[in-house]
């Protein structure tokens, strides 16, 4: 699969990019289809749950991680389902001997907060310029991702001692001639951050006067060539030129505006709003407006503000009140109040939705994403409940959605590189231990049995054994 729309078409031109006179020799528009969609996940609808009335005794233990494609829903009394593949009585997904809380994997204490300041980078995208200013005169957007949690990692690490040049002829003598070295590229690629790939980016134009993309393209093919390039777009580029691919030509990929938008901290969200429309010189929030809908469409247009709170500092007190409204809202009347719905899993930051969602468990003896799966359908079901899962487990949410995009016939590549490619420098560490626990193998043995050739070389590269 030849990666789609690359360069962007349709758009204003990138400062340089395709160069004067050379604009023949880039594919025309729509030679390369992006993949439909994402293989469907399975059902919204959970097990059945004992009539508790309100408030009940007992009750379901607090929390739980259902999700679509037929996770059992919240533990029964007396004993907890268990994931796929996992021996009954070995508990929630839990390890063997494990003591997860509440049943399913934990991360470590986590910080939503933004990160460390962000660093302008170097060489820019494509072909080593530095991206466009963004209106107002503010700086780039960085090509470093913003820490998301504490206590979080990812297996790719700048490395030591690194020589942009020095990479950059090892890229160019593994491209010159008959052949490729795919191995050589690989070797290079998989173990350089994504700031210092910007800075082969641009040593490689410096040195050759070629555009390293371009090149790239080339001599590459199928997965093994959006794989690349997606490494060596800077991160909030990926994330713009993700969502622009979701909601352009015919038909939506709304599972990709979930997973950008319903994951990422404010300050990463308001640099792709800006990133997004300098680049593609489009409004984000106007084109999800006229690509979603209803209830949808107004999550998605809360969750583009990109003004979540971000306070550690958990309010019990309001944990309980939004319990109570969420739950008259919902189970405790006829219809359901979306609005509310909204306003408070759009608002609240993650740790203040994992209070709220323990509360909630304690006192109407179901817990919430159960209650969303009842009360909601569709899109805005899927990305209400992607927003909770976040607060439970950020990483576990990441490690479903790596586990659908691989399961059953055929493989949803595009969903694979994405996830694998985002989330290399942020937390891949922590999503492979709890991919491992909640599936039972590990996310290298599936990869590895699921893609083939220098694309598996490259993936697993990254993702480590």
């Amino acid at each position: 699969m030849s990666y789609p729309g690359y360069p962007p078409t349709g758009y204003p031109p990138f400062p340089g990019y395709p160069p004067a006179g050379q604009e023949s020799s880039f594919p025309p528009p729509g030679q390369y289809p992006y993949p439909s969609g994402f293989p469907p996940m399975g059902g919204g609808a959970y097990p059945a749950v004992p009539s508790g009335g309100f408030p009940g005794a007992g009750g379901y233990t607090p929390g739980g991680y259902p999700a679509p494609g037929g996770y059992p829903g919240a533990p029964q009394p007396g004993g907890a389902p268990s994931y796929p593949g996992v021996p009954p009585g070995q508990g929630f997904g839990a390890p063997p001997a494990g003591a997860g809380f509440s049943g399913y994997p934990q991360p470590p204490p986590q910080s939503y907060g933004g990160g460390p300041p962000q660093v302008p980078l170097s060489g820019g995208f494509p072909g080593g310029q530095m991206p466009s200013q963004y209106p107002g005169g503010q700086a780039p957007y960085s090509s470093q991702p913003a820490a998301m949690t504490q206590g979080t990692q990812g297996t790719v690490r700048p490395a030591a001692n690194f020589d942009a040049m020095r990479d950059a002829e090892i890229l160019r003598k593994a491209m010159k001639g008959f052949g490729t070295d795919e191995q050589a590229i690989v070797d290079v690629v998989a173990s350089r951050s994504n700031d210092q790939r910007q800075k082969i980016k641009a040593a490689f134009k410096t040195m050759y006067g070629k555009d390293l993309i371009k090149d790239l393209k080339s001599e590459l093919s199928g997965n093994m060539e959006e794989l690349v390039l997606a490494l060596f777009m800077p991160t909030t580029y990926y994330d713009a030129w993700s969502l622009r691919n979701a909601m352009k030509g015919a038909g939506t990929q709304e599972r990709v505006l979930i997973e950008i938008l319903c994951t990422r901290t404010n300050q990463e969200i308001q640099e792709i709003v800006r990133c997004y429309q300098s680049e593609f010189g489009r409004d984000l929030e106007k084109d999800i407006r006229s690509d979603t809908s209803g209830h949808f469409e107004r999550l998605l247009v809360s969750m583009c503000q990109g003004n979540r709170d971000e306070n550690q500092n958990v309010n019990h007190q309001l944990a309980q009140e939004d319990a109570q409204r969420l739950y008259q809202a919902g189970e405790g009347r006829l219809g359901t109040d979306e609005s509310c719905f909204n306003m408070i899993l759009a608002t609240r930051s993650f740790p203040q939705l994992k209070a709220t969602m323990e509360a909630y468990s304690r006192m109407a003896n179901r817990d919430l994403l159960s209650s969303v799966g009842r009360e909601f359908s569709g899109n805005v079901e899927n990305g209400l409940k992607a927003i909770l899962q976040c607060a439970l487990n950020r990483p576990a949410f990441f490690a479903e959605r790596l586990y659908y995009s691989m399961k059953g016939a055929g493989t949803d590549d595009s969903t694979l590189v994405r996830i694998v490619v985002t989330r290399s420098e942020i937390d891949l560490v922590q999503i492979k231990q709890i991919f491992t626990q909640m599936y039972q193998k590990t996310l290298s043995t599936m990869i590895a049995s699921d893609t083939s050739g220098d694309y598996r070389k490259l993936l697993l590269a990254i993702v480590g054994q």
